[in-house]
Order: C-alpha cells, then sequence, then structure tokens
C-alpha cells in the first residue's frame, strides 16, 4: 500500500484560498469604500443644489414681502384718498343744501311766526323760536310737511314764555332734511361746473 502525504499541498490549497480571502476582502473594502464616497459625493451634490434653490427662494420671499409691504402702503394711501373723494363727494351733494334749507323755511313760514336758533346735526334741524299761538306753530309744522326738501316735521316742546311783554308760544321744533335724488345731485354738480366755467 502507498501512502501518499497531501499534507503540503493542502496546506498550500488554504494558503492559497486564505490569500484569495484577504485579497477580495480588501477588494471587497475598497469596492464599498469607492460606493461609499460616490453615494457621499451624490447626497452632497444633491444637498449643495437644494441649498442653492433655498437660497434663491429665501431671495425671492424676501423680495417678496417688500412687494407685499410696498404694496399694503399702497393700498393704505388709496384707502385715504377713497375717502378723501368720498367727503368731497358728500361736501359736493350737500354743498347747496343749506341755502335750500333757508330757502325752504323763509317760503314755508307763516305770519306770526319767528326763529331764534337754527341747529343742524348731520341730516336733522333743530328749529326753536317763537309763534304768537300754537295754531301757528302747528301751520308751520303742515307747511314743513309739504315741503319736498324737508320730511318728519316733530314738536319737540312747546311752552308759554313771555317776549317784549307780550304773551308768546316758544318752541322745539325737529325736521329732516331729505335725501337729494341722484337728477337733482347731478344738476347741482353740473351748475357747479357750468358756474366755475
Amino acid at each position: 500500500m502507498i501512502r501518499i502525504n497531501l499534507l503540503p499541498h493542502r496546506v498550500e490549497k488554504r494558503r492559497q484560498r486564505r490569500h484569495q480571502f484577504y485579497a477580495v476582502s480588501g477588494l471587497m473594502i475598497v469596492l464599498g469604500a469607492l460606493i461609499g464616497f460616490v453615494v457621499h459625493a451624490v447626497y452632497e451634490g444633491y444637498i449643495d443644489s437644494q441649498r442653492e434653490r433655498n437660497n434663491f427662494l429665501k431671495a425671492e420671499i424676501a423680495s417678496l414681502d417688500r412687494d407685499i409691504a410696498e404694496i399694503r402702503r399702497l393700498r393704505g394711501q388709496i384707502d385715504a384718498m377713497l375717502s378723501r373723494k368720498q367727503v368731497i363727494e358728500s361736501l359736493q351733494t350737500t354743498r347747496a343744501e343749506t341755502v335750500h334749507l333757508f330757502n325752504e323755511l323763509a317760503h314755508r313760514m307763516p305770519d306770526g311766526v319767528y326763529l331764534k336758533s337754527i341747529q343742524q346735526n348731520g341730516r336733522r334741524v333743530t328749529l326753536v323760536g317763537y309763534a304768537q299761538s300754537n295754531a301757528r306753530v302747528s301751520h308751520l309744522m303742515r307747511n314743513l310737511e309739504s315741503s319736498p326738501f324737508l320730511e318728519l316735521p316733530v314738536l319737540v316742546e312747546a311752552k308759554a314764555a313771555r317776549l317784549d311783554a307780550r304773551r308768546v308760544s316758544e318752541f322745539t321744533l325737529g325736521i329732516g332734511i331729505r335725501q337729494p335724488s341722484a337728477e337733482v345731485t347731478e344738476a347741482a354738480a353740473g351748475g357747479a361746473t357750468g358756474a366755475t366755467q
């Protein structure tokens, strides 16, 4: 029986496998490190580009915030101008109101009635005056009620008083001024522009 010693051959194979294992392991480590570096570089590129986008968006947002602040300021100015315009328009429509009021009072005032004071608060006017009798006050109220410019006469107070040793009736009367119609307003505006030309 022949005996062959295979021990050195096995040791040699084992050593080759070990070298091969170390080489493959080293190669895998290098390959893993290379893949890790590439992935890290790619992600770093994504992060940098996202940072650039974020910085661009922040700059655009700051610009838009400035624009919004400017728009708000302009809107405030527009609102202030519109409120001024409305005040001017309301003054334009009511500028002849006092003339109409005095004209109507002069035409509607019956004999024996004298006014002591006239006070206007918005569209309400308070008349304080003297009349020879309460019947004259009633006649004044009827005349004011028939006026196209005045409305809702209300007797607030009527009391007996003495004026220059005569017995009279002192009265307080409230009346409303009718809102002018669009035609009257346009006619007044047309008359104003015609007067200025």
